[in-house]
């Protein structure tokens, strides 16, 4: 038998769901690898809501700007206001938040490797062998790639929406759908141009996305303008400068380009009933509608902790499909009600231009806004979800004006 580096947990994959599962396992005493490659950046309009803040102990000084509305704009560019009371939502630039995440997991004691995932293999004491390449540079200038092992119980495949441990280890993986996203970050203008750096502005406008959105998300003293689509062919860039120009961003610099797929649905199984579980957007849980992610990433990298604490602890495979049915248990219900939302209502610029119109309701607003602030279905208020009812069964009728 080979003489390798022993871990309890190898993490695939330095994202917020990775980081966020091998800073608790950390945190638990347990020995953990952290496996990320280097340089990677995902496009990502950056919104932190307070869940995320409070459950997961971000500090302020991560967030790069504090949301305290968001502007809707129609395929007619009629612009809907949604205002924060109370609160706002919190942005971050993925560069340096998703790195903060990485650095407080190897504080925590988790052993970081700059390096690519290539396969898992099992000796024969049942241990999963981790196969992974590293490149460094010889001196003369050139490359060279080196392939290394590591023996692990477990693996938390946290590896993107591509993710290469999905593809070989779990069956549920062939399937799923994907909404491409691209964005570009820009320098911000100055507030006095019109541009307003504590506002989110989400277009949907066929124009820019034939069934998804648009968004201009400030970043500070940057800002994420992106789109996302399923749609091969789509023209994503002219989609984008079109967006950018309507936004009155035409002329900003441009700091950098980043593209990525998006899943919108999560797996049907996120384990292999053996030695690895899914997490993040490897386990499909970015959210219909709004292709929100770091929140759910970051839960799903902590429900993938627990499982893995579980099943080190009675060496029962069965305890990985806890994280799975925590999280649906938790949000399935409000993932299947955005899925609904953007087969309906993303579907034509008529039906855009109804869904903005919606949008102007107070009811609507602010039951929202505690949705997505607080992670749960708002329940309080009966009334306002029988009003919201017959409005929405209005549009869907042709009824109401827009």
């Amino acid at each position: 038998m080979l003489n390798l580096d022993v871990y309890d947990v190898v993490v695939v994959g330095g994202g917020p769901s990775g980081s966020t599962a091998a800073s608790d396992l950390a945190r638990q005493g347990k020995r953990v690898m952290l496996l990320d490659k280097a340089g990677r950046i995902k496009p990502c309009g950056g919104a932190i809501p307070p869940a995320a803040i409070e459950e997961f102990a971000i500090p302020d000084e991560l967030l790069v700007a504090k949301v305290t509305s968001a502007r809707m704009v129609s395929p007619k560019g009629i612009a809907v206001d949604m205002p924060i009371t109370g609160g706002f939502v919190g942005m971050v630039d993925r560069e340096h938040f998703d790195e903060w995440l990485r650095a407080r997991a190897a504080m925590l004691g988790a052993i970081r490797v700059t390096g690519s995932y290539e396969s898992i293999t099992r000796d024969s004491a049942g241990y999963a062998i981790v196969h992974y390449s590293t490149e460094s540079d010889d001196g003369d200038g050139s490359e060279q790639k080196r392939s290394h092992m590591v023996r692990t119980r477990l693996v938390i495949g946290a590896d993107g929406a591509s993710s290469k441990v999905a593809r070989q280890e779990v069956d549920a993986a062939a399937d799923v759908n994907y909404v491409y996203a691209y964005h570009e970050i820009v320098q911000s203008p100055a507030a006095s141009t019109g541009f307003d750096p504590a506002r989110c502005d989400v277009y949907y406008q066929g124009v820019v996305s034939p069934d998804f959105y648009g968004w201009v998300f400030p970043h500070g003293d940057t800002t994420s303008v992106g789109m996302g689509t399923a749609h091969k062919g789509f023209s994503i860039r002219n989609a984008t400068a079109g967006l950018r120009e309507a936004a009155g961003l035409k002329d900003a610099a441009t700091v950098r380009r980043e593209g990525a797929p998006l899943p919108m649905k999560p797996l049907r199984r996120w384990d292999n009933g053996r030695d690895v579980v899914l997490a993040g957007d490897a386990a499909g849980v970015v959210a219909p509608a709004s292709g929100e992610g770091i929140y759910y990433a970051m839960l799903g990298g902590r429900l993938a902790a627990d499982a893995a604490l579980q099943f080190l602890a009675t060496n029962q495979a069965s305890a990985l499909a806890t994280a799975r049915k925590r999280f649906m248990k938790a949000h399935g219900r409000v993932f299947w009600i955005l899925g609904i939302m953007q087969s309906f209502w993303y579907n034509s610029d008529k039906r855009r231009e109804r869904f903005v119109s919606i949008c102007r309701d107070k009811d609507v607003q602010e039951l929202t806004w505690q949705a997505y602030m607080h992670k749960k279905l708002v329940r309080a208020k009966p009334m306002a979800h029988i009003r919201i009812f017959f409005k929405d069964l209005a549009h869907l009728i042709g009824f109401a004006r827009v």
